[in-house]
């Protein structure tokens, strides 16, 4: 019977990679083969540490033990609501990940106070950033801020940012290398500041507006306006209308269009109108509409025989997802 033991290096590397990081450390201790393992860059490229309320010391051993220049992607929680004794993420600390992790690409920060973290300290590398349930500075994302801050970000996620309004999301344009936005929850920002914002953010390939006061309508016009070159769009349905879906019509660039529900009015596009509006889009390719409750319906068949040369996605909303509309 085969054992742990028999297994190659590849397959065990892979088990490991699923672990916490809490177990793969004490897995380094077992014997010398699984200690040189734990010891492989390619374990360390990918690191979540939102699983743990991580004390700084710890967080600093990691830091320089194991991640280094091995880390491409770092998910951090801040502890927001852990009380005044838990520890919090610093300035000191976002600085050491951008000189000692000079590939950090990726990072997502997770229910952190950053009001005292100065976006100067972010590292340099980053073409991701990610915030959930975050408070923020208000000077963070302010227009007029140093315009040589993340010089390569590429694709910025807010999600649930109270602090985010519309000075915010204009600031987003000094962002020169920005071609993706997600904005989720960010109920301070207005049609007329996302709609100015966007003339600005002409260069934008991506843009997901999920769960905001804005309505779908309003969106889709600052859109068509706008963002001439926009590929992916992603937004829920709240407000949507027949009238506002068609000023889509012949968007020259866009390759997938997903629509997420569940708030369906009876002004809410039906699938006749849907198909006729994205027979007008000569890229589309991918149509997903999420908590619609079509799937398994007329509705689907409809979609699917009506654009055949889409992959259409009809699906119920997942689990994950249903706090947009809370």
């Amino acid at each position: 019977m085969a054992t742990l033991a028999d297994l190659p290096d590849s397959v065990l590397l892979e088990i490991f990679s699923y672990l916490p990081v809490r177990d793969r450390i004490r897995l380094s201790r077992v014997c010398h083969r699984w200690k040189r393992l734990v010891d492989d860059r390619w374990l360390w490229r990918h690191v979540d540490l939102t699983l743990y309320t991580m004390r700084p010391k710890v967080m600093w051993h990691l830091l320089r033990r194991y991640m280094a220049s091995r880390l491409h992607s770092l998910r951090l929680g801040g502890y927001l609501f852990s009380g005044s004794q838990a520890p919090q993420l610093s300035p000191a600390l976002m600085r050491a990940l951008g000189q000692k992790c000079p590939n950090l690409k990726r990072l997502c920060l997770h229910v952190a106070d950053l009001s005292m973290v100065p976006i100067t300290s972010l590292p340099r590398t980053l073409t991701t950033l990610e915030l959930h349930s975050c408070e923020i500075s208000m000077t963070w994302l302010l227009k007029g801020q140093d315009p040589t801050v993340l010089p390569l970000l590429e694709c910025i996620v807010l999600d649930r940012v109270p602090a985010f309004r519309d000075e915010h999301l204009q600031g987003l344009t000094r962002f020169r290398a920005l071609r993706s936005l997600v904005l989720g929850g960010t109920y301070r920002v207005t049609e007329t500041g996302l709609d100015a914002s966007l003339q600005e953010l002409s260069y934008l390939q991506r843009l997901e507006v999920l769960g905001c006061t804005l309505s779908a309508d309003s969106t889709l016009l600052a859109i068509s306006r706008h963002l001439r070159d926009v590929r992916k769009i992603r937004l829920t349905v709240r407000g949507l209308s027949a009238p506002g879906l068609s000023v889509l019509e012949g968007m020259p660039a866009l390759e997938n269009l997903c629509l997420l529900g569940p708030l369906i009015t009876p002004e809410m596009p039906s699938p006749a109108e849907i198909i006729a509006s994205c027979l007008t889009m000569p890229r589309l390719r991918v149509l997903e509409l999420q908590g619609l409750g079509w799937e398994g319906q007329e509705a689907e068949r409809m979609l699917c025989k009506g654009l055949p040369h889409c992959l259409v996605i009809v699906r119920a909303c997942p689990k994950e997802s249903m706090d947009w509309w809370m």
